[in-house]
């Protein structure tokens, strides 16, 4: 039975690899899809990347080795990790509803506003906020793991600097934006075709990032609600908790089907990357 489940996980865990190379290889090679917004996906796949090839693979080994030495250290480093990482996919996160909300609610200064040069600097940011949390963590003290390898720190302090401040956030940004994107879908009929189009589409992207932003929450909401629980002191079953947090490591797998199954763009990039097609010519200014 635990061979079984190590080779489903297993899977799991090259499937998320495999899905998030796509996304960077479709972004890097094709000039259509290196946009403002898809530097800030792609870093949200790196992330992601990340999450499946170092706390996927060291989350299957704590949680399924009964006995284990140096299990501390181990589970120090797999929070240390799983901090940074969960960090840079929420700042990533809010920095793309930024994006969408300049996109849409400011359209005429948006090119002006959310330039390469602007993203790359948010990116920078959103990494190195990751990197101080996970640095934090690690040599303090108080990161002492305790059942099912959750930290105390990581109790005390991370609700509020990695989850409910920039979700709030991130809800926000988005609630706006559905506000005025409802005023546009009244207004779009009076545009020029070109104007029309122009507006679909960015509404489309909107409404893709955003279900990437509504799965991310669905996949978390929970774990940080037990997390929440057990800062008051209360009780939470410890088998809970790591099922909870399997369902926070899915959410990397998610993300690439979803642009795979919300873009027509990454659809095709996706069919020229696997089919190998990019090797045998110079498809990079290739109209996806």
């Amino acid at each position: 039975m635990c061979v079984l489940l190590y080779m489903f996980l297993g899977l799991l865990s090259v499937v998320m690899v495999c899905g998030n190379l796509l996304v960077m290889i479709s972004i890097i090679y094709f000039k259509q899809l290196q946009t403002p917004t898809n530097y800030l996906v792609l870093s949200l796949a790196v992330a992601d990347l990340l999450v499946g090839t170092l706390v996927f693979p060291s989350s299957m080994v704590f949680s399924f080795s009964s006995c284990m030495s140096y299990k501390n250290v181990f589970c120090k480093v797999r929070d240390s990790f799983s901090l940074i990482l969960s960090t840079s996919s929420l700042m990533n996160l809010c920095c793309i509803s930024i994006d969408r909300y300049h996109a849409v609610c400011v359209p005429l200064t948006y090119r002006t506003k959310m330039n390469h040069h602007v993203v790359v600097v948010m990116i920078l940011v959103s990494w190195t906020a990751a990197l101080v949390v996970g640095l934090a963590f690690s040599l303090s003290e108080q990161g002492t793991c305790v059942e099912n390898c959750i930290s105390a720190f990581v109790i005390a302090n991370a609700m509020g600097i990695i989850f409910y401040f920039p979700v709030i956030t991130m809800l926000c940004m988005y609630l706006k934006i559905f506000l005025v994107a409802q005023r546009q879908a009244r207004r779009i009929h009076n545009m020029t075709k070109c104007g029309a189009a122009v507006s679909r589409m960015e509404g489309k992207a909107t409404k893709t990032l955003a279900i990437v932003m509504g799965v991310f929450l669905f996949c978390w909401s929970p774990f940080f609600f037990c997390i929440t629980i057990v800062s008051f002191l209360i009780s939470v079953p410890g088998s809970v908790l790591e099922t909870l947090n399997w369902l926070v490591l899915i959410n990397s797998l998610l993300n690439p089907f979803i642009y795979a199954f919300f873009y027509s763009w990454f659809r095709s990039a996706f069919r020229m990357i696997i089919s190998g097609k990019i090797f045998k010519g110079d498809f990079t200014n290739s109209k996806l």
